[in-house]
């Protein structure tokens, strides 16, 4: 079994992927899309990834609370991006508190002396593999 995590953003998606013993998240690419509302590529791309690891039984989608834990627009997105994800999919899709991932992907790429030009370039699936290790990290201690 695999779990596939996402980072889900207006022109980004990050995407991370478990070890099939579900210890580790590894980071596994970002989906760039033109518009925030087109989606159907980006659909595909996470459908590619699911059949090109296998095993995937889950999946864990970054949910945007506020720090205040009030939900905002982004929130909202997040959900019906769930229900078609699931709908398309027939995984379930669980939604995990993402407050800081994006500042502790951050702070592992600076720590890993990755150039700040470059940065860019790895932060969404960085943020992904965050989001998926904070999950496997609490279901394990469950």
């Amino acid at each position: 079994m695999r779990i596939l995590g996402l980072d889900y953003g207006t022109k980004t998606v990050g995407v991370a992927i478990s070890d099939e013993l579900l210890i580790t998240a590894q980071p596994v690419c970002t989906i760039t899309r033109k518009s925030a509302n087109k989606l159907r590529q980006t659909y595909a791309q996470i459908e590619q990834t699911i059949s090109e690891y296998g095993g995937v039984e889950k999946i864990v989608l970054g949910y945007p609370k506020n720090m205040n834990n009030t939900l905002g627009e982004r929130a909202e997105a997040t959900e019906e991006f769930k229900e078609a994800l699931e709908r398309r999919t027939g995984i379930e899709v669980v939604l995990w508190d993402e407050r800081l991932s994006t500042v502790e992907a951050e702070r592992v790429l600076m720590e890993s002396n990755v150039r700040r030009e470059d940065r860019k370039r790895y932060i969404d699936k960085m943020a992904a593999a965050v989001i998926l290790q904070n999950y496997l990290d609490a279901i394990s201690k469950g």
